[in-house]
């Protein structure tokens, strides 16, 4: 059978620095050490939570080029994305950096299909500098998708908790030293029925494990090949989902497996199910990842986001939840 939305990279476009900011309260993190800026205000010190979110990935953009040894008009593309209505954070914080702007949107999977599109554009010599991110923050996503933290609501056990995060790369031709893109798969639009936005985990856990398949399958990978498997924000429920559909599909795995929004807050049950939101991932691979990879911990990683693409239109209109994986194969060369 024919795998297709695969991607490989034959240039070696580099992932030659990261930048990750996060808000107060992911000091508890156990990955909090690894971040390149915590703030003391969930807001950024701006009016509104958006506008916070705006700033928040503002500066991980800085911080990335700066220790890539770039200013903002040394970047060719900016290519980011958040999930507030119309990504207006993220075009908030484009219209600061004037770097030639896509915005980009595949939820919670956004951190990986930005990164790809960014190795694409290396790859086709269009590109000395693109910065590749995703962010969110907390209040402005609870408030759009379910319900102002205001309200006091209560959650269930298969909820999660939206990070105040932002995670971006920049991505620069073949580096030696540095992490590189090899490959990607493109994921599939997946949905299995689910209709409930407090139970994320399970709706994308399917997602995962298809573009998982799909990856191994299309590029000729055992899942051993790589020291790390990790999902994106699965949470504890949906990466439990997640193990047992692979074990089904006979993907034989090692002890490789992990999942960002299991780990982010260190599986503290204040967070319920764990961590998710566009930040999510973009924070634990651009800074725990891409450590042990700079460290020599890591060789070869598989990162696969996940993301729900649901709306507040689509499920206040009762529509289920299509879900998106994308997967990006990093070495170190």
């Amino acid at each position: 059978m024919v795998v297709k939305g695969l991607l490989k990279f034959r240039t070696n476009p580099t992932i030659a620095a990261t930048g990750v900011v996060v808000g107060p309260l992911e000091k508890k993190s156990p990955f909090a050490s690894m971040f390149d800026k915590v703030l003391d205000d969930e807001r950024s010190e701006q009016l509104t939570n958006e506008k916070g979110n705006a700033k928040l990935v503002e500066d991980a953009c800085m911080i990335a080029l700066r220790k890539a040894g770039f200013v903002p008009d040394d970047a060719d593309f900016l290519l980011i994305g958040d999930l507030i209505n119309q990504m207006t954070p993220s075009n908030f914080c484009a219209s600061e950096l004037q770097i030639p702007y896509v915005g980009m949107f595949s939820a919670c999977a956004t951190s990986i299909s930005s990164l790809l599109t960014a190795a694409l554009l290396t790859e086709s010599g269009m590109s000395t500098c693109s910065i590749a991110g995703a962010s969110s923050q907390h209040n402005a996503v609870e408030r759009q998708f379910r319900y102002p933290v205001e309200y006091g609501a209560q959650k269930p056990a298969t909820a999660q908790w939206t990070v105040t995060a932002a995670g971006v790369a920049a991505v620069t031709p073949n580096q030696v030293g540095f992490p590189a893109i090899v490959s990607g798969t493109i994921g599939r639009v997946i949905d299995l029925g689910m209709t409930d936005p407090l139970n994320m985990g399970a709706a994308m856990a399917p997602a995962a494990a298809d573009t998982l398949e799909r990856h191994l399958n299309g590029h000729g990978r055992k899942a051993k090949h790589y020291d790390a498997i990790i999902t994106g924000d699965l949470g504890k429920i949906g990466f439990e989902i997640y193990q047992k559909l692979i074990a089904k599909k006979k993907i034989e795995t090692t002890n490789n497996l992990r999942d960002a929004g299991a780990e982010f807050y260190g599986g503290d049950s204040d967070f319920q199910a764990g961590a998710s939101g566009t930040g999510c991932s973009a924070a634990i691979y651009f800074s725990d990842v891409y450590e042990k990879m700079m460290q020599g911990n890591y060789k070869r990683v598989l990162l696969i986001a996940t993301g729900s693409l649901l709306s507040p239109l689509s499920f206040q209109q009762g529509d289920t939840i299509p879900c998106i994986a994308h997967a990006v194969e990093l070495e170190m060369k």
